[in-house]
């Protein structure tokens, strides 16, 4: 049982992992008052891209180079993902488009572009291809070994199980919030997203503050979706790889709200979506049997938790668990 035990707690983190760099990023362009539904399509450009041009460099190369080749997944998964956000920004901030139409357009956009994309790269007849060279660092461990008890196992599970982007993903979050709250661009950002006509009235380049925003939390989203592929996937990407990228990238919107807006709150948040999310998968090792509709509603349980956290937070109104006051909303400067 035990054994079983830690598999769930070891593919729950990996899991969350995934989901916490979509809300990372989303958190972050959601605090400059922009509210990005098209965070899955994102994560989609970010795996599809981030693979193919690592995949293409393994495969043209005789001796990749390890570095280089992280490097070329992370960047290509970054780069292309964060022009995604400035043409969300673009959309939405200077041609003043409605945030939550043009979010989900980009959702639509970003996934149908990740399987376009994925054509060329699958030749004709091969279901999945696979970046087994990059796959094979991206999942590499940290080599300790802490003996054979329970307890040994248990903090093997947590702290020696998993490749080096879940702890990126951690240093990320840490550095977001030290950020948003002892640093003075931060502070800014915050402005913004709370009162964009009083930031404006004091001198915050409201327009910089969003672009900025918006295309580097879509950039920290993209770095899930090659994180997904690379690691979580086994280094494969088939014709439903995007499909399940937008799934997770919904899961990552849901889990901003879970953790109310703050980033340090997203490292446990997304370890508990992450064993909420496979409870189905496990719940038989409590002795419990489940039909195979039973078990597809408990896929459902991390959306409930979010609403029962969303409920909560609603009924108490306090600020700090509160979205930004102009979430969502356009900033017209002519009406100030």
């Amino acid at each position: 049982m035990l054994s079983t035990v830690l598999s769930w707690i070891v593919r729950a983190i990996l899991f969350g992992a995934v989901i916490m760099y979509g809300s990372l990023g989303e958190t972050l362009t959601e605090k400059s008052g922009n509210m990005n539904l098209g965070t899955p399509g994102i994560m989609c450009i970010g795996g599809a891209f981030g693979f193919g041009c690592t995949y293409l460099y393994e495969m043209n190369i005789e001796n990749p180079n390890p570095v280089l080749t992280i490097a070329i997944a992370l960047f290509c998964a970054f780069f292309f993902s964060a022009l995604a956000g400035m043409l969300f920004c673009f959309l939405t901030t200077t041609l003043r488009a409605n945030q939550n139409v043009t979010g989900l357009a980009m959702t639509i956009f970003g996934t149908g572009l990740a399987k376009f994309f994925g054509t060329f790269i699958i030749p004709e007849g091969v279901v999945t291809v696979k970046a087994t060279y990059a796959n094979s660092l991206f999942c590499k461990t940290i080599p300790l070994d802490f003996g054979e008890s329970t307890a040994a196992q248990i903090a093997e599970a947590f702290l020696c199980s998993h490749g080096f982007m879940l702890y990126l993903a951690i240093i990320i979050a840490v550095v977001m919030a030290f950020f948003l709250k002892k640093t003075k661009a931060g502070l800014n950002l915050r402005a913004v997203g709370e009162n964009p006509a009083t930031a404006d009235a004091a001198g915050i380049n409201v327009s910089k503050y969003k672009y900025l925003a918006t295309s580097i939390g879509a950039g920290i989203a993209g770095l899930g979706g090659a994180y997904y592929i690379l690691d979580y996937n086994y280094g494969g990407w088939s014709t439903g790889a995007a499909g399940g990228l937008q799934a997770l990238g919904w899961l990552a919107v849901a889990l901003v709200i879970f953790a109310v807006w703050r980033p340090i709150n997203l490292i446990w948040g997304s370890f508990i979506f992450g064993l909420c999310y496979w409870l189905y998968n496990y719940i038989v090792v409590f002795g419990i049997k489940m039909t195979s509709a039973q078990s597809s509603l408990l896929e459902a349980v991390p959306y409930l938790v979010t609403i029962i956290v969303l409920i909560i937070s609603s009924v108490h109104k306090k600020k700090e668990n509160q979205p930004p006051s102009a979430l969502g909303l356009a900033y017209f400067r002519e009406e100030r």
